[in-house]
Protein backbone atom coordinates (compact mmCIF):
# COMPACT_ATOMS: atom_id res chain seq x y z
CA UNK A 1 0.00 0.00 0.00
CA UNK A 2 1.36 3.60 -1.19
CA UNK A 3 -1.41 6.40 -0.12
CA UNK A 4 -2.12 10.11 -0.17
CA UNK A 5 0.66 10.94 2.62
CA UNK A 6 3.00 9.78 -0.22
CA UNK A 7 5.50 8.85 2.19
CA UNK A 8 6.69 5.21 1.14
CA UNK A 9 5.53 1.70 0.52
CA UNK A 10 3.99 -0.47 3.39
CA UNK A 11 3.96 -4.50 2.83
CA UNK A 12 2.38 -6.91 5.14
CA UNK A 13 2.55 -10.70 4.51
CA UNK A 14 -0.21 -12.29 5.43
CA UNK A 15 -1.70 -16.05 5.91
CA UNK A 16 -4.96 -17.20 4.88
CA UNK A 17 -6.69 -20.88 6.58
CA UNK A 18 -9.31 -22.66 7.19
CA UNK A 19 -9.66 -20.04 10.98
CA UNK A 20 -9.12 -17.33 8.58
CA UNK A 21 -6.04 -14.72 7.90
CA UNK A 22 -3.13 -13.90 10.30
CA UNK A 23 -1.03 -10.80 10.22
CA UNK A 24 2.74 -12.38 10.01
CA UNK A 25 5.41 -9.92 9.00
CA UNK A 26 5.63 -6.28 7.79
CA UNK A 27 7.63 -3.98 5.91
CA UNK A 28 7.90 -0.07 5.21
CA UNK A 29 9.88 1.56 2.89
CA UNK A 30 10.04 5.31 2.53
CA UNK A 31 9.98 7.04 -1.13
CA UNK A 32 13.04 9.23 -2.35
CA UNK A 33 12.22 13.13 -2.27
CA UNK A 34 12.45 13.03 -6.36
CA UNK A 35 9.79 10.15 -6.67
CA UNK A 36 7.46 11.88 -4.17
CA UNK A 37 7.83 15.57 -6.24
CA UNK A 38 6.81 13.61 -9.25
CA UNK A 39 3.75 11.57 -7.62
CA UNK A 40 2.70 15.39 -6.20
CA UNK A 41 2.98 16.83 -9.99
CA UNK A 42 0.66 14.50 -11.07
CA UNK A 43 -1.82 15.41 -9.08
CA UNK A 44 -1.84 18.42 -11.22
CA UNK A 45 -2.48 19.11 -15.10
CA UNK A 46 1.47 19.40 -16.42
CA UNK A 47 3.45 19.19 -19.33
CA UNK A 48 4.17 15.36 -20.98
CA UNK A 49 2.25 14.31 -17.91
CA UNK A 50 1.12 10.74 -19.97
CA UNK A 51 4.92 9.75 -20.19
CA UNK A 52 6.12 11.00 -16.98
CA UNK A 53 3.04 9.15 -14.76
CA UNK A 54 4.40 6.02 -17.27
CA UNK A 55 7.89 6.01 -16.02
CA UNK A 56 6.67 7.01 -12.26
CA UNK A 57 4.98 3.62 -12.26
CA UNK A 58 7.63 1.61 -13.50
CA UNK A 59 9.92 3.16 -10.39
CA UNK A 60 6.93 2.63 -7.89
CA UNK A 61 6.83 -1.09 -9.51
CA UNK A 62 10.59 -1.57 -8.21
CA UNK A 63 9.71 0.09 -4.81
CA UNK A 64 6.96 -2.52 -4.53
CA UNK A 65 9.01 -5.34 -5.50
CA UNK A 66 12.50 -4.14 -3.56
CA UNK A 67 9.48 -4.16 -0.04
CA UNK A 68 8.56 -7.60 -1.42
CA UNK A 69 11.92 -8.91 -1.48
CA UNK A 70 12.85 -7.08 1.90
CA UNK A 71 9.57 -9.01 3.24
CA UNK A 72 10.41 -12.35 2.09
CA UNK A 73 13.60 -12.14 3.44
CA UNK A 74 12.24 -11.27 6.79
CA UNK A 75 9.76 -13.99 6.85
CA UNK A 76 12.70 -16.55 5.45
CA UNK A 77 10.19 -17.47 2.50
CA UNK A 78 10.44 -17.89 -1.25
CA UNK A 79 8.62 -16.06 -3.82
CA UNK A 80 6.91 -19.42 -4.28
CA UNK A 81 5.40 -19.44 -1.18
CA UNK A 82 2.87 -16.24 -1.85
CA UNK A 83 0.07 -16.93 -3.59
CA UNK A 84 -0.01 -13.26 -4.76
CA UNK A 85 0.38 -9.63 -4.11
CA UNK A 86 -2.57 -7.31 -3.42
CA UNK A 87 -1.35 -3.89 -4.85
CA UNK A 88 -3.49 -0.59 -4.68
CA UNK A 89 -1.10 1.42 -6.92
CA UNK A 90 -0.74 4.86 -6.26
CA UNK A 91 -3.64 7.41 -6.44
CA UNK A 92 -3.12 10.36 -8.67
CA UNK A 93 -6.31 11.56 -9.83
CA UNK A 94 -9.60 10.55 -8.07
CA UNK A 95 -12.63 11.74 -9.55
CA UNK A 96 -15.39 9.52 -9.23
CA UNK A 97 -18.42 12.05 -10.02
CA UNK A 98 -16.66 11.46 -13.87
CA UNK A 99 -16.39 8.03 -13.47
CA UNK A 100 -12.63 8.43 -12.68
CA UNK A 101 -9.87 7.02 -10.62
CA UNK A 102 -6.46 6.28 -11.40
CA UNK A 103 -3.55 4.37 -9.65
CA UNK A 104 -0.15 3.93 -10.91
CA UNK A 105 2.23 1.12 -10.08
CA UNK A 106 2.84 -0.95 -13.30
CA UNK A 107 1.67 -3.92 -12.32
CA UNK A 108 2.86 -6.00 -15.23
CA UNK A 109 5.97 -4.74 -14.18
CA UNK A 110 5.85 -6.00 -10.64
CA UNK A 111 5.15 -9.47 -11.46
CA UNK A 112 7.76 -9.45 -13.51
CA UNK A 113 9.99 -8.38 -11.36
CA UNK A 114 8.87 -10.64 -8.31
CA UNK A 115 7.59 -13.77 -10.18
CA UNK A 116 4.58 -13.85 -8.06
CA UNK A 117 1.16 -12.92 -9.17
CA UNK A 118 0.08 -9.27 -8.96
CA UNK A 119 -3.62 -8.17 -8.29
CA UNK A 120 -4.32 -4.62 -8.85
CA UNK A 121 -6.63 -2.06 -10.09
CA UNK A 122 -9.01 -2.78 -7.40
CA UNK A 123 -10.99 0.48 -7.33
CA UNK A 124 -12.62 0.99 -11.26
CA UNK A 125 -14.54 -1.96 -10.95
CA UNK A 126 -17.04 -0.47 -7.53
CA UNK A 127 -16.88 2.76 -9.86
CA UNK A 128 -17.84 0.98 -13.02
CA UNK A 129 -20.93 -0.18 -10.78
CA UNK A 130 -21.75 2.81 -10.23
CA UNK A 131 -19.95 3.42 -6.63
CA UNK A 132 -16.70 5.75 -5.67
CA UNK A 133 -14.34 3.31 -5.75
CA UNK A 134 -13.78 4.01 -1.95
CA UNK A 135 -12.76 3.79 0.79
CA UNK A 136 -12.74 0.04 0.23
CA UNK A 137 -10.76 -0.87 3.56
CA UNK A 138 -14.21 -0.91 5.07
CA UNK A 139 -15.06 -4.19 4.26
CA UNK A 140 -11.61 -5.85 5.32
CA UNK A 141 -12.57 -3.76 8.85
CA UNK A 142 -15.50 -5.73 9.26
CA UNK A 143 -13.67 -9.10 8.63
CA UNK A 144 -11.48 -8.21 11.17
CA UNK A 145 -12.69 -6.18 13.84
CA UNK A 146 -16.67 -6.32 14.23
CA UNK A 147 -17.79 -8.04 17.19
CA UNK A 148 -21.36 -8.79 18.16
CA UNK A 149 -20.94 -7.60 21.66
CA UNK A 150 -19.84 -3.83 20.62
CA UNK A 151 -20.60 -0.79 17.84
CA UNK A 152 -16.82 0.19 16.76
CA UNK A 153 -16.13 2.80 14.75
CA UNK A 154 -12.51 2.37 12.72
CA UNK A 155 -10.94 5.81 11.72
CA UNK A 156 -7.81 5.45 9.04
CA UNK A 157 -5.99 8.34 9.08
CA UNK A 158 -3.78 8.52 6.24
CA UNK A 159 -3.51 11.65 3.89
CA UNK A 160 -7.05 11.29 4.26
CA UNK A 161 -8.99 10.42 7.18
CA UNK A 162 -11.84 7.67 6.59
CA UNK A 163 -14.16 5.88 8.84
CA UNK A 164 -15.81 2.66 9.14
CA UNK A 165 -18.81 1.96 11.42
CA UNK A 166 -19.23 -1.33 12.39
CA UNK A 167 -22.59 -1.65 15.13
CA UNK A 168 -22.92 -5.03 16.75
CA UNK A 169 -26.07 -5.90 14.59
CA UNK A 170 -27.19 -3.97 11.19
CA UNK A 171 -25.57 -2.64 8.18
CA UNK A 172 -22.12 -1.43 8.11
CA UNK A 173 -21.31 1.40 6.32
CA UNK A 174 -18.09 4.10 5.62
CA UNK A 175 -16.88 6.96 3.78
CA UNK A 176 -14.11 9.20 3.51
CA UNK A 177 -14.14 12.18 6.18
CA UNK A 178 -11.78 14.74 4.51
CA UNK A 179 -8.08 15.84 4.82
CA UNK A 180 -6.14 13.40 7.49
CA UNK A 181 -2.51 14.17 7.42
CA UNK A 182 -2.40 15.56 4.02
CA UNK A 183 -2.82 18.81 4.94
CA UNK A 184 -0.75 19.06 8.08
CA UNK A 185 2.29 17.30 6.64
CA UNK A 186 2.38 19.70 3.56
CA UNK A 187 1.81 22.72 5.84
CA UNK A 188 4.90 21.91 8.38
CA UNK A 189 6.99 21.13 4.83
CA UNK A 190 6.59 24.26 3.26
CA UNK A 191 7.65 25.90 6.44
CA UNK A 192 9.58 24.09 8.78
CA UNK A 193 11.43 21.58 5.95
CA UNK A 194 10.10 18.90 7.88
CA UNK A 195 8.19 15.76 6.44
CA UNK A 196 5.13 15.70 9.27
CA UNK A 197 4.68 16.71 12.65
CA UNK A 198 5.88 14.37 15.21
CA UNK A 199 3.33 13.57 18.13
CA UNK A 200 1.30 17.14 16.75
CA UNK A 201 4.18 18.83 18.71
CA UNK A 202 4.13 21.76 16.25
CA UNK A 203 0.55 21.73 15.94
CA UNK A 204 0.34 22.19 19.95
CA UNK A 205 2.63 24.70 20.00
CA UNK A 206 -0.08 26.99 18.29
CA UNK A 207 -3.65 28.30 18.55
CA UNK A 208 -6.75 27.68 16.77
CA UNK A 209 -8.24 30.39 14.21
CA UNK A 210 -12.00 30.05 14.41
CA UNK A 211 -12.47 32.28 11.71
CA UNK A 212 -10.35 30.08 9.00
CA UNK A 213 -11.22 26.68 11.01
CA UNK A 214 -15.06 27.74 10.35
CA UNK A 215 -14.21 28.80 6.68
CA UNK A 216 -12.18 25.41 5.82
CA UNK A 217 -15.64 23.20 7.02
CA UNK A 218 -17.71 25.21 5.21
CA UNK A 219 -16.42 22.99 2.13
CA UNK A 220 -19.23 21.43 1.22
CA UNK A 221 -17.87 18.21 0.62
CA UNK A 222 -18.00 17.63 4.92
CA UNK A 223 -21.54 18.56 4.91
CA UNK A 224 -22.65 16.38 1.82
CA UNK A 225 -23.93 13.01 3.08
CA UNK A 226 -22.34 9.59 2.16
CA UNK A 227 -21.69 7.52 0.14
CA UNK A 228 -18.50 9.82 -0.15
CA UNK A 229 -14.82 9.73 -0.82
CA UNK A 230 -11.88 12.61 -1.88
CA UNK A 231 -8.37 13.05 -1.89
CA UNK A 232 -5.77 15.66 -3.27
CA UNK A 233 -7.80 16.55 -6.36
CA UNK A 234 -9.85 18.47 -3.91
CA UNK A 235 -8.20 18.92 -0.40
CA UNK A 236 -4.53 20.44 -0.93
CA UNK A 237 -2.43 23.79 -0.23
CA UNK A 238 -3.77 25.68 -3.60
CA UNK A 239 -6.87 25.45 -2.13
CA UNK A 240 -5.86 26.16 1.49
CA UNK A 241 -3.69 28.98 0.32
CA UNK A 242 -6.38 31.47 -0.59
CA UNK A 243 -8.55 30.72 2.85
CA UNK A 244 -5.73 31.68 5.02
CA UNK A 245 -6.17 35.39 7.04
CA UNK A 246 -3.54 38.24 5.78
CA UNK A 247 -1.66 37.88 8.91
CA UNK A 248 -1.18 34.72 10.77
CA UNK A 249 1.68 32.82 12.61
CA UNK A 250 2.35 29.33 10.59
CA UNK A 251 1.67 27.46 14.09
CA UNK A 252 -1.41 29.01 14.45
CA UNK A 253 -2.31 27.34 10.58
CA UNK A 254 -0.89 24.05 11.61
CA UNK A 255 -3.08 23.89 15.17
CA UNK A 256 -6.08 24.81 12.76
CA UNK A 257 -5.42 22.32 10.35
CA UNK A 258 -5.05 19.69 13.34
CA UNK A 259 -8.61 20.61 14.68
CA UNK A 260 -10.18 20.66 11.37
CA UNK A 261 -9.10 16.91 10.76
CA UNK A 262 -10.52 16.31 14.43
CA UNK A 263 -13.53 18.15 13.78
CA UNK A 264 -14.07 16.54 10.62
CA UNK A 265 -13.58 12.88 12.37
CA UNK A 266 -15.68 14.10 15.41
CA UNK A 267 -18.49 15.20 13.27
CA UNK A 268 -18.73 12.11 10.65
CA UNK A 269 -18.78 9.98 14.05
CA UNK A 270 -21.58 11.96 15.95
CA UNK A 271 -24.06 12.22 12.13
CA UNK A 272 -23.82 8.46 11.28
CA UNK A 273 -22.70 6.12 14.10
CA UNK A 274 -25.33 6.80 16.70
CA UNK A 275 -24.91 4.53 19.63
CA UNK A 276 -20.94 3.94 19.32
CA UNK A 277 -19.26 2.35 21.95
CA UNK A 278 -15.04 2.38 21.19
CA UNK A 279 -13.15 3.87 18.60
CA UNK A 280 -10.05 2.70 17.41
CA UNK A 281 -7.25 4.43 15.24
CA UNK A 282 -5.19 3.25 12.54
CA UNK A 283 -2.90 5.07 9.82
CA UNK A 284 0.32 7.18 10.31
CA UNK A 285 -1.96 9.93 11.83
CA UNK A 286 -2.96 7.49 14.70
CA UNK A 287 0.54 8.24 16.42
CA UNK A 288 -0.33 12.30 16.26
CA UNK A 289 -0.58 12.46 20.13
CA UNK A 290 -2.19 15.68 20.03
CA UNK A 291 -4.79 13.92 17.29
CA UNK A 292 -5.78 11.87 19.50
CA UNK A 293 -5.72 13.93 22.84
CA UNK A 294 -8.50 16.26 20.88
CA UNK A 295 -10.48 13.36 19.47
CA UNK A 296 -10.73 12.15 23.10
CA UNK A 297 -11.44 15.36 24.15
CA UNK A 298 -14.21 15.73 21.86
CA UNK A 299 -15.60 12.16 22.84
CA UNK A 300 -14.94 11.86 26.74
CA UNK A 301 -17.49 9.24 27.10
CA UNK A 302 -15.93 6.88 24.65
CA UNK A 303 -12.81 4.14 24.91
CA UNK A 304 -10.07 5.48 22.21
CA UNK A 305 -7.45 2.82 21.17
CA UNK A 306 -5.25 2.14 18.32
CA UNK A 307 -5.98 -1.04 16.07
CA UNK A 308 -3.17 -2.65 18.06
CA UNK A 309 -5.50 -3.46 20.91
CA UNK A 310 -7.59 -5.85 18.66
CA UNK A 311 -4.29 -7.54 16.75
CA UNK A 312 -3.07 -5.36 13.86
CA UNK A 313 -0.67 -2.52 14.46
CA UNK A 314 -2.11 0.58 13.11
CA UNK A 315 0.35 0.93 10.40
CA UNK A 316 -0.22 -2.10 8.45
CA UNK A 317 -4.11 -2.18 8.23
CA UNK A 318 -4.44 -1.05 5.06
CA UNK A 319 -1.80 -3.17 3.37
CA UNK A 320 -3.08 -5.57 5.62
CA UNK A 321 -6.72 -5.01 3.80
CA UNK A 322 -4.92 -4.85 0.25
CA UNK A 323 -3.77 -8.52 0.83
CA UNK A 324 -7.68 -9.22 1.97
CA UNK A 325 -8.88 -7.47 -0.97
CA UNK A 326 -6.16 -10.10 -3.37
CA UNK A 327 -7.68 -12.95 -1.76
CA UNK A 328 -11.49 -12.20 -2.39
CA UNK A 329 -10.60 -11.25 -5.67
CA UNK A 330 -8.42 -15.04 -6.13
CA UNK A 331 -10.84 -16.79 -4.60
CA UNK A 332 -14.13 -15.27 -6.86
CA UNK A 333 -15.23 -12.71 -4.49
CA UNK A 334 -16.55 -9.38 -3.87
CA UNK A 335 -14.54 -7.02 -2.11
CA UNK A 336 -16.59 -4.10 -1.80
CA UNK A 337 -19.39 -2.82 0.04
CA UNK A 338 -22.80 -1.00 -2.05
CA UNK A 339 -23.82 0.64 1.46
CA UNK A 340 -20.12 2.39 1.60
CA UNK A 341 -19.33 2.34 -1.96
CA UNK A 342 -22.67 3.37 -3.69
CA UNK A 343 -22.06 0.89 -6.00
CA UNK A 344 -25.39 -1.24 -7.45
CA UNK A 345 -24.11 -4.51 -6.11
CA UNK A 346 -21.26 -6.44 -4.56
CA UNK A 347 -18.19 -7.03 -7.50
CA UNK A 348 -15.43 -8.93 -8.07
CA UNK A 349 -13.19 -6.32 -7.65
CA UNK A 350 -9.21 -6.16 -9.53
CA UNK A 351 -7.60 -7.28 -12.40
CA UNK A 352 -4.66 -10.38 -12.26
CA UNK A 353 -1.35 -10.24 -13.62
CA UNK A 354 -0.07 -13.71 -13.58
CA UNK A 355 3.29 -14.63 -12.73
Amino acid sequence: MSGTSLDGVDAALIQFDSSGFHFVEAVFHSFEPSLKNALLALNLTGENELLRAAQAGNILASCYAAAVSDLLSQAKLSSGAISAIGCHGQTIRHRPELGVTIQIGNASLLAELTGITVIADFRNRDIAAGGQGAPLVPAFHAAAFRTPDLNRVIVNIGGISNLTWLPSTGTITGFDCGPGNLLLDAWIQINLGTPFDRDGAWSASGKVLPGLKQTMLAHPFFAAPPPKSTGRDMFHLEWLKPLLPPRHDPEDIQATLLEVTACAIADSISRYCPGANEIFLCGGGAHNSALRKRLSELFPNLKLSLTDTLGIDADWVEAAAFAWLAYQTQHGLPGNLPAVTGAKGPRILGAIYPA
